[in-house]
């Protein structure tokens, strides 16, 4: 894997596996298993296909030998490591990713850097042809976690523990390293850190010093920097370290061959002693100080300090090859895109300026789970990468279309890029830490359209307006005077000026009862439009997201029914849909269609769950249907996961609804306990004691076969209140 590459070429494109298998008091936890990669081989190929060359990948301790260091099962490697030597891609060989090893070990245990040593051994050996490795991934950070803040086993929370964590982690790579070197001479150390820095209030700039000398130990250390001179030798021997041990770092430096950064958003740290900014969980201090210590990039008006300027400090410290060994953000898919794109360009211009930075690594492939947490508990908290795993098999998304568009020109092309990541505009201020004359940024009426919305007075067009403009996609909303969608002068016309690169159709007739009489109507909005939109668009190669609904189903099935389940609706609503599917598929094949099911949201005054509250405030009984069952779906949650498949240019019908299947009672039975009334108020009735001119299915709960679900109903109910900030009855 050895960079030949003049500084006057893109750097190489790398990427990673979140393998993080860490012990949290006697338990267990491995993001393998949680992607399904342990158990998913064909994952390389998919990996392959996006002209990826190097990989970091895991060959972990604890699952090769998990009981005792003589019990070894090397196959899952064997495999694994072999196909990608068949792919051509070199792996950069994890033997332990934010862990603390095998239950045998700790990272407080003396005996730990030669058990690793030990296994390093074995696998050189049984792997000569590996040219890389991370011994142990972030050091210094696992450390924090595991042995300063007792997030992870084992547990402490003290600074002795924490230096001798460090100190046993730094000696385990360099001794792991030599008995690598024993088998492979040639073999490189990438080693990886986190190098975010700190920034304080003027009460607190001695912290803030602090903290900004120790993010540098690991490499320090590993580079034999750490002598008598050194800003914290003093510190580390008060907190446990002997002159000895810290003199065998300087008498035997192991310096990395590359030095690797991994960098996030929440890297940047900002401590604050005005605690009543901030909620109490990001309260803390260090025995003289209390403190928040919370993310610069929410209060510190300069913001994050970047990638560029985080590398280039530390080739001036060390001279050494670089990486950006992790990129990856947990956010909507247009902000991973311009994370990586940052990233990517950071690494372009320090090329230009003569810094050897050899790669840029796409980090979580696969995705993560449970960082939100620090990985401390497992909730099923996913942030897709490349992929998404929520399927029958893993979906390439935008990030993945945009590395294999990296490894094939040196560049990115996305519309979303032309607008900055939220790090870099206003709205990235927490309320209490706005600077004076804070204004958000606006993006409709821009000189670029982006994504031109129909329904300008509908809920959907007002949602998706309302999530473009926080997500800082570029839009225009419609009203039907500007963009009659069944009128094909009038389509072409807002096409050809606009000149959208996607088209959302939030436009339609949604009157059930009222189209069996009006059928004429129904199908011009439903039917006609989008077919009219879709052929359109698919003539100018414009991408296309129109809806559909659980109405195209007759409630026969008895459970809930899939993208693949074949249409037969009940009443002219529905079957306007089903025909809108198939004539909009028919027309621009590349169409996203999605199914969805009564949706609520906190935006707008007449969804059945704030009809429903405002009747049982006024102590008025509700009546809803026992019978009739389906998902209800909240409006933020199917408006973000549309534009999230949208930038991934998905196509073809999907289901987007939150999970769970409820009667109409239920669900207000539901809804109005949370609200603090009396759910008594909900009169459960027969759907045909009603009499609804249009016929209902009974049974129309939607699930997906695609990998597109939503959080749960009752996590979506909770957020509906926050979002809609209406008060609670006592």
């Amino acid at each position: 894997m050895e960079s030949r590459r003049s500084l006057t070429e893109p750097p190489e494109l790398w990427g990673g596996i979140e393998c993080t298998v860490n012990r949290v008091r006697d338990t267990y936890q491995n993001q393998l298993a949680l992607s399904g990669h342990l158990n998913r081989p064909a994952d390389l190929e998919l990996i392959a296909g996006l002209g990826l060359k190097t990989l970091r990948y895991p060959v972990l301790w604890e699952l090769v030998a998990p009981n005792t260091p003589e019990e070894t099962d090397w196959s899952w490697c064997d495999e694994r490591l072999a196909r990608l030597r068949e792919l051509g891609i070199a792996p950069i060989a994890g033997l332990l990713h934010h862990g603390s090893g095998p239950a045998y070990t700790s990272l407080l245990d003396a005996g730990f850097p030669d058990k690793l040593a030990r296994y390093a051994a074995q696998v050189a050996r049984r792997y000569p042809w590996i040219s890389a490795y991370t011994p142990i991934n972030e050091p210094l950070t696992t450390a924090r976690f595991s042995a300063l803040y007792g997030h992870w086993y084992p547990h402490a929370a003290d600074d002795l523990s924490f230096v001798r964590a460090l100190l046993l982690q730094c000696r385990a790579i360099a001794r792991a390293m030599r008995a690598i070197r024993q088998v492979n001479p040639q073999a490189r150390l990438v080693a990886t850190e986190d190098l975010g820095c700190t920034f304080a209030t003027g009460r607190l700039r001695y912290q803030a010093e602090f903290e900004n000398h120790r993010r540098w130990l690991s490499y320090d250390l590993l580079c034999g920097r750490v002598n008598d001179q050194h800003p914290l030798r003093w510190w580390l021997e008060l907190h446990g370290a002997s002159p000895a041990e810290l003199d065998e770092f300087c008498e035997r430096p192991s310096p990395p061959d590359v030095i690797g950064v991994n960098y996030y958003l929440t890297s940047d740290r900002f401590l604050d002693h005005r605690l009543e900014r901030y909620p109490e969980w990001v309260r803390g201090g260090n025995g003289r100080d209390r403190y928040a210590d919370v993310e610069a990039v929410r209060v510190r008006p300069e913001g994050i300090v970047g990638h560029e300027e985080h590398l280039r400090e530390a080739w001036a410290r060390y001279g050494r090859s670089l990486a950006i060994t992790e990129v990856h953000l947990g956010s909507s898919r247009e902000e991973q895109l311009r994370w990586l794109n940052e990233a990517w360009q950071a690494a372009l211009a320090l090329r230009r300026q003569g810094v050897a930075l050899e790669a840029v690594t796409s980090w979580a492939l696969l995705g993560s789970f449970d960082w939100d947490s620090l990985f401390t508990r497992q909730t099923g908290c996913y942030e897709p990468g490349a992929f998404d795993i929520r399927g029958p098999r893993p979906r390439r998304t935008a990030i993945g279309a945009a590395l294999r568009e990296l490894s094939q020109t040196g560049g990115l092309s996305d519309p979303c890029l032309g607008t900055p990541g939220w790090w870099r505009r206003p709205e990235r201020f927490l309320p209490e830490c706005r600077p004076a004359g804070w204004r958000p940024r606006h993006f409709d009426g821009e000189a670029a359209c982006g994504v031109l919305i129909t329904g300008k007075t509908g809920t959907l067009g007002q949602a998706f307006a309302r999530l473009c403009q926080q997500r800082g996609i570029h839009y225009r909303l419609l009203c039907r005077q500007e963009l009659d969608i069944a009128s094909p002068e009038s389509v072409a016309a807002a096409l050809e000026r606009f000149r959208p690169w996607a088209v959302v159709n939030g436009a339609g007739f949604v009157r059930i009862d009222q189209a069996e009489s009006d059928r004429e109507n129904c199908f011009r909005e439903n039917t006609t439009g989008p077919a009219l939109l879709a052929g359109e668009c698919g003539k100018r190669g414009i991408a296309l997201l129109t809806f559909s609904s659980d109405m195209v189903f007759n409630g026969k099935k008895g459970t809930a029914y899939y993208e693949n389940d074949p249409v037969a609706p009940l009443n002219t609503y529905g079957h306007s849909k089903a025909e809108a599917e198939r004539r909009v598929l028919a027309l621009h094949p590349q169409a996203l269609v999605v199914r969805t099911s009564a949706f609520f949201g906190p935006w707008d005054d007449y969804n059945f769950v704030t009809t429903t509250l405002r009747e049982l405030r006024r102590g008025e009984g509700v009546p809803a249907a026992c019978d009739l069952y389906v998902s209800p779906t909240y409006v933020p949650d199917l408006v973000s996961a549309s534009l999230d498949l949208l930038l991934d240019r998905e196509r073809g019908i999907w289901h987007l609804s939150n999970l769970g299947a409820v009667s109409w009672a239920e669900f207000a039975r539901r809804f109005a306990a949370l609200a603090g009334l009396d759910p008594a108020g909900v009169l459960p009735r027969p759907a045909a004691s009603f009499g609804f001119p249009a016929l209902r299915p009974s049974f129309v709960p939607l699930a997906t076969v695609r990998g597109g679900s939503l959080p749960e109903l009752d996590d979506a109910l909770e957020r509906y209140f926050r979002d809609a900030a209406l008060p609670r009855l006592p």
